[in-house]
């Protein structure tokens, strides 16, 4: 299965999965409105990939088949200050 992979012009990390080329027909307008102008990034063979970085690539395929369509939102932002000071925490704990 070929997909063709597209960046969003107004959200940072978010791409748009599409079965053919240029054609967004099964996409929302609300979405696409927000997406913005899409920018094409990539054709993908997903037969060749195993894994995708930040995509599941079952749940990639459920998702275009179902709806034609798959979007890709960036990961959740990592609360460095609260991850140190539950390292804190849990080494304070350990030497009591």
């Amino acid at each position: 299965m070929l997909v063709y992979v597209y960046k969003s012009s107004k959200k940072q990390q978010t791409y748009l999965y599409i079965l053919k080329k240029d054609n967004f027909e099964d996409v929302p307008k609300q979405l696409m409105d927000t997406f913005g102008p899409p920018a094409f990034v990539m054709i993908l063979a997903l037969k060749k990939h195993e894994r995708l970085a930040q995509v599941d690539i079952k749940k990639l395929t459920d998702e275009l088949n179902k709806n034609g369509f798959y979007l890709q939102l960036p990961p959740p932002n990592e609360d460095l200050l609260k991850a140190h000071k539950q390292s804190q925490d849990n080494k304070a704990k350990e030497s009591k």
